[in-house]
C-alpha cells in the first residue's frame, strides 16, 4: 500500500532557479494534494527562495552553495526531525513530472529506494557520446551492487523509503555527482534494496542545464572518480540503520 500523503516530503533542492521554481511548486501542489513540498535553497544569490516561500512552500535556506547532495541531506533530516516516512526528490527546473510520482511511490511496497529512470522505455531523453557511455557502465556497475538491474543511476528523480530517509540523513553525500552515484552505492551495501520505475523526461522551464556536450570529457572523468570513491568509503552498518529506523517507527 502507497504511503499515507501527509507522511510524503517532496523535496526540491534549489539553486537559481528563480525562473521555474514557482510554477514547479503550483503543480506540485495541485498533483500531489496532501504531501508536503520543501525547497532547499542551496545558498541561491536570485529570488527562488522567496517565490517558493510565496507558492506556498516550506523554504530552509543554505548560506551558501553546497550542491544537491548537501541540500538533499538538509532535506532527509528535515524529514527525520519532523516524521516524515518518505521522501521524493524533484528537480526544481520543471523536468521531472510530479504525476510519475505515485507510480514511484507504489514501487516502495517491495523497495527502499525507486528511481526514476530515463533509459527504461518511456519518453525521449537522450543522453549522447561520452556522457552516454560513462552512464551505461556506471549503471552496469551498480546494478552488481545493487543486485538487480538498473538502466539510470544518475537520475536525481527518486523516492526513499523510511530505512533510506533514515539512512541519508546522517550519510547523504554531498559531492559532485555523490548525490546519485555515491547515494545508490551507499545504500546497497547497507541492506537498501533499490529499483526503478520508467519515467518520461521534460525540457526546463528555465534556467540554464548543468551540462552542456563540451563538458562530456569532464563528466566522464569525475563519474568515475565519484564511482571510485563510493566503494573505497566504509559501508554503514546495518544494524545501526534498522536499529534506528525502529526507533522512529515506535515513536511516531
Amino acid at each position: 500500500m502507497p504511503p499515507s500523503p501527509s507522511r510524503v516530503l517532496i523535496v526540491l533542492p534549489a539553486f537559481n532557479e528563480e525562473e521555474s521554481i514557482g510554477a514547479v511548486i503550483q503543480e506540485v501542489r495541485s498533483t500531489l494534494p496532501g504531501m508536503t513540498c520543501l525547497v532547499v535553497d542551496d545558498g541561491s544569490k536570485d529570488t527562488t527562495w522567496r517565490i517558493a516561500d510565496r507558492a506556498g512552500a516550506k523554504v530552509v535556506r543554505l548560506p551558501f552553495n553546497l550542491g544537491v547532495g548537501g541540500a538533499m541531506r538538509l532535506g532527509f533530516r528535515y524529514a527525520v526531525e519532523n516524521d516524515f516516512d518518505v521522501v521524493v526528490q524533484i528537480d526544481a527546473d520543471g523536468q521531472h513530472d510530479p504525476a510519475a510520482v505515485p507510480q514511484l511511490l507504489e514501487k516502495l511496497d517491495g523497495a527502499d529506494i525507486v528511481i526514476g529512470a530515463r533509459f527504461a522505455g518511456v519518453g525521449d531523453y537522450q543522453a549522447g557520446g561520452i556522457r552516454r557511455f560513462a552512464m551505461r557502465v556506471i549503471a552496469s556497475v551498480l546494478s552488481r551492487t545493487a543486485k538487480t538491474r538498473l538502466t539510470d543511476t544518475t537520475s536525481g528523480f527518486k523516492a526513499s523509503g523510511p530505512r533510506a530517509v533514515a539512512l541519508f540523513a546522517d550519510n547523504y553525500p554531498a559531492e559532485y555527482l555523490g548525490d546519485t552515484i555515491e547515494a545508490l552505492v551507499i545504500a546497497a551495501r547497507a541492506g537498501c534494496r533499490i529499483t526503478q520505475v520508467p519515467v518520461a523526461m521534460r525540457a526546463r522551464t528555465g534556467g540554464r542545464p548543468s551540462h552542456n556536450p563540451f563538458k562530456a570529457a569532464v563528466y566522464l572523468l569525475r563519474a568515475f572518480v565519484a564511482l571510485g570513491f563510493a566503494y573505497l568509503r566504509p559501508a554503514p552498518s546495518v544494524a545501526t540503520l534498522d536499529l534506528r529506523t525502529t526507533q522512529e517507527g515506535a515513536s511516531a
